[in-house]
């Protein structure tokens, strides 16, 4: 049974030292910048965060992977006319510490960046800047102007308009992309909207789809909502996803959905690699699902919870599969929480055909919490071409809390996956936050 392990010589200590101190100091400097100048100004609440984090990871060649990552955000709010004005940025870097994780030594990227207006009344809003837009089809990244309001008569309307922002050099989101959403709603009884987004790349449509979302509450304890999605570039009905949650009880809660999606219509326009549509790629763009399943939980006696789960997949290429299964989980605040699942996936596909096991254990001694975790999937044929038929992830994790706003954690992982038959990797991470409240964050 191999372990792959790490190797550090002498020689590389002085470099890791020289880049780690660097990093550090580098986030000094901004921590205390953003700290000054929380002081130096009246009325104006000054907020960040600072996360930290060292991994340690093995690949099948043996490198020293042992990248060194800063998540550094920070904002400001302060009153103006009528409402308040507020900037938010977040941003992340990559160090290397030793063996290179891609071909450059270093990377980093603007998360998000963005100057708000929030109205007083009628939830009036624009912002602009890099940002996360969710407006029914719509959930992008883009770099532009949101704007959105409540009207009269239960009436709401969003817009948005921008250059979208992809992850992935190779996969281009396009050169702008636009649309909104009109809603109704009545308080506790309902919310339906309509909504439109478009991308284009100079002259060629990208991506181009139509969309219904709805909240339904008829009775004190029915919930409904659901979404559907057109593609009119493939001229197909992309997603049909609807829930009924019923809370008969306080202590009982049960759910069906039904679900239903297309891939060529759901994937394609996508902004990785992972999710294209390409011959021989991991998704067959000739697929479609129809799925229906169920939960139901309920709080037999305090501190103890019991679930159960059923759901019946009708792949178009893969045939019939049902995945179902239960769990349980314990919770007293003065000793453990401790939880246990089981499910079981059986289909016509050979990689729908397992059994997966989740366990963990977790415990608070002041300011120090300590868990310890399993997840096992076990197939009953090989579907890896290395024979690997068994994975499996053991996580030993704890943290420490010097202060409200100063955390440290670490957690160690051993795993056997498709690539390894066995391996390890953990971090570090070091969060401090700062400002007038604390580092709560808008982001």
């Amino acid at each position: 049974m191999k372990i792959h392990r790490t190797k550090m010589s002498a020689a590389s200590v002085p470099r890791i030292l020289r880049r780690f101190g660097g990093v550090i100091a580098s986030c000094s400097l901004l921590v205390g910048t953003a700290a000054a100048a929380q002081a130096a100004t009246e009325g104006v609440n000054v907020w960040g965060e600072s996360n930290t984090v060292l991994r340690f990871q093995s690949n099948t060649e043996d490198d020293r992977i042992w990248p060194l990552y800063e998540y550094l955000h920070v904002g400001a709010s302060t009153p103006c006319p009528n409402g308040v004005c507020s900037f938010a940025a977040g941003g992340w870097g990559r160090l290397d510490l030793a063996d290179n994780t891609t071909n450059q030594d270093t990377n980093g990227d603007l998360q998000y960046g963005f100057l708000k207006y929030q109205a007083n009344k009628s939830n009036t809003q624009f912002t602009l800047g890099r940002q996360t837009v969710s407006e029914g089809v719509a959930s992008d990244n883009l770099q532009g102007l949101y704007m959105r309001s409540d009207f009269l008569y239960g009436f709401t309307g969003s817009a948005y308009i921008g250059q979208p922002v992809t992850t992935e050099p190779n996969y281009k989101g396009g050169s702008l992309i636009y649309g909104g959403r009109i809603a109704h709603f009545v308080p506790n009884l309902y919310a339906i909207g309509f909504s439109y987004v478009r991308s284009t790349q100079y002259d060629q449509n990208l991506r181009e789809q139509e969309g219904i979302d709805l909240w339904l509450h008829p009775l004190p304890m029915v919930d409904i909502t659901g979404r559907s999605t057109y593609n009119s570039l493939t001229n197909g009905w992309a997603e049909n996803a609807y829930t009924l949650s019923v809370t008969p009880l306080d202590w009982v809660r049960a759910s069906f959905n039904l679900q239903q999606l297309n891939y060529r219509d759901y994937f394609s326009q996508v902004t990785t690699s992972a999710l294209s549509l390409v011959p021989n790629g991991p998704l067959d763009p000739n697929e479609s699902v129809v799925s229906v399943g169920g939960t139901l939980g309920c709080t037999l006696v305090k501190n103890l919870k019991l679930s159960a789960d059923a759901k019946h997949y009708n792949y178009e290429k893969e045939g019939d599969a049902n995945y179902f299964g239960g769990g349980i989980v314990y919770s007293h605040p003065d000793y453990v929480t401790a939880g246990f699942n089981y499910h079981r996936m059986n289909g016509a596909s050979q990689r729908f055909k397992y059994d997966q096991y989740f366990a963990y254990v977790s415990k608070e001694i002041g300011p120090a919490d300590f868990t310890i975790s399993f997840f096992d999937v076990d197939y009953d044929n090989g579907i890896y071409s290395n024979g690997v038929k068994n994975t499996f992830a053991v996580t030993w994790a704890a943290g420490y809390a010097f202060t409200k706003s100063l955390k440290v954690a670490a957690d160690v992982d051993f795993f056997r996956s498709s690539e390894f038959v066995n391996g390890v990797e953990g971090l570090i991470k070091l969060t401090y936050a700062f400002g007038s409240k604390g580092g709560q964050s808008e982001k």
